[in-house]
């Protein structure tokens, strides 16, 4: 079995946020319904990147990559010569943005994933195809599912609870199809921020822009949109969800400074900042560079609710911190890449952290330094960075199996740990 040891020391230095998944695939599937020959700067190269990229050329989009950039002509039509099939890896949102927008094509098209996502359930799509008479079919409310257009966009109503991501696909999809007079009614909508992120994708791709009221209705009305070719440009933000493993580490045991992310993100993962804040750590911003240091760490509250992918990284952070720790948000982390609340449970419990469910809360007790020891990642990226962060304050090394998890989002997790003077072995 693949594994890395991570060596106890302390991190100092400069490193630039990888790209953001969540910006990216955005980005990538805005390029191909825009209409327009796009350009993509400062791309990611995680497994759910090149799953969106795949999908968006098999659904007619030419892309080419140069530098550091991808140059992405858009599709030409919805219409297919015959069926097709499509995989979006194990990328939670690729699949529930691209399969709405499947439905603007007017021939079959099934969707399949890999690994765990194979265990997500699906059944937001019920819900949205029964509602447009799309043509639909699953495998018990999980992958594969088929589905045959053409979408024509109307009133509907969606459940926001089970993921903002369903909507995120069906604003895509409204806006391809030149939406005219509709609304979506949404209720219980969380993980808000990346709605907000998607509705600035649409508007950096000169697509259609819904109208919303807070975020219970989002309303396409009647006006029609630019049909310039003039070309777009858009960079890809960095990516807070990873960034926030590079700040707990400094937080936890040294002193670095963290480049490109974008301090005003619509990125629900940027209240990272709030938490590191709040547990007594030193954090500057300087120029749009972040700073952290080492302080003496004490136990803190937070929301996770609206950004459940904090979970992993504030629970290292709160492993060292003196009390006990309450996040807030656990129903959120049940249908992730693993179990993540009882995942997290299990693996920090290997380390000597104490870790309990009350309600809706995880409860952190920490201290000075964890036990180090052997972990798994259970095939979860953000568990296997959670780790490592943890490895560098604790007693003895921690040996993280199945460590290559961190290619789903970060493939180059580690050698940015590198970068900053850990001991990161990976056996040849």
């Amino acid at each position: 079995m693949d594994y890395v040891i991570i060596n106890p020391g302390r991190v100092a230095g400069k490193i630039n946020a990888p790209a953001s998944k969540s910006s990216m695939q955005r980005a990538c599937a805005a390029a191909l319904l825009c209409g327009r020959t796009s350009t993509l700067l400062n791309p990611g190269d995680s497994n759910d990147d090149r799953a969106a990229l795949s999908i968006i050329k098999q659904l007619g989009a030419e892309v080419m990559p140069f530098e550091d950039a991808y140059l992405i002509k858009p599709l030409s039509s919805f219409f297919i010569n015959s069926p097709l099939e499509i995989s979006a890896g194990e990328s939670g949102l690729s699949v529930r943005m691209f399969t709405p927008i499947t439905s603007l094509f007017d021939k079959e098209i099934k969707v399949k994933g890999n690994g765990s996502l194979l265990t997500r359930p699906m059944e937001g799509f019920a819900e949205i195809f029964n509602q447009l008479g799309i043509k639909y079919t699953s495998n018990n409310d999980k992958l594969p599912v088929t589905i045959c257009g053409p979408l024509v966009p109307r009133n509907i109503e969606i459940d926001g609870s089970l993921s903002s991501q369903y909507l995120t696909g069906i604003l895509m999809a409204y806006s391809a199809a030149k939406a005219n007079d509709v609304t979506i009614f949404v209720h219980g909508l969380k993980s808000k921020p990346y709605i907000d992120l998607t509705l600035e994708v649409l508007k950096s791709f000169k697509m259609k822009v819904p109208q919303t009221h807070d975020y219970t209705s989002f309303y396409f009305d009647s006006s029609e949109i630019e049909t310039d070719p003039e070309a777009v440009t858009y960079k890809v933000e960095g990516d807070w969800s990873g960034g926030a493993f590079l700040l707990v580490a400094g937080a936890i045991h040294g002193n670095i400074e963290v480049s490109g992310l974008d301090l005003f993100s619509a990125q629900a993962d940027s209240a990272v900042m709030d938490a590191v804040r709040d547990s007594g750590a030193i954090l500057e911003v300087e120029n749009g560079v972040i700073k952290v240091s080492q302080a003496p760490l004490v136990a803190f509250n937070f929301d996770a609710t609206e950004c459940p992918d904090l979970f992993p990284p504030l629970t290292a952070l709160a492993s060292f911190c003196e009390g006990v720790t309450r996040i807030k948000g656990i129903h959120r982390l049940t249908h992730k890449e693993s179990d993540r609340a009882a995942t997290l449970q299990n693996e920090f419990g290997k380390l000597g952290v104490n870790i309990v469910f009350e309600g809706d809360e995880m409860l952190i007790t920490g201290g000075q330094f964890i036990s180090g020891g052997k972990v798994h990642s259970c095939h979860d990226h953000r568990i296997a960075m959670a780790c490592a962060v943890a490895g560098i304050r604790a007693d003895t090394c921690v040996i993280i199996e199945e460590p290559f998890a961190i290619n789903k989002s970060y493939p180059t997790f580690y050698e940015d740990l590198i970068k900053l003077g850990v001991e990161v072995i990976i056996p040849s």
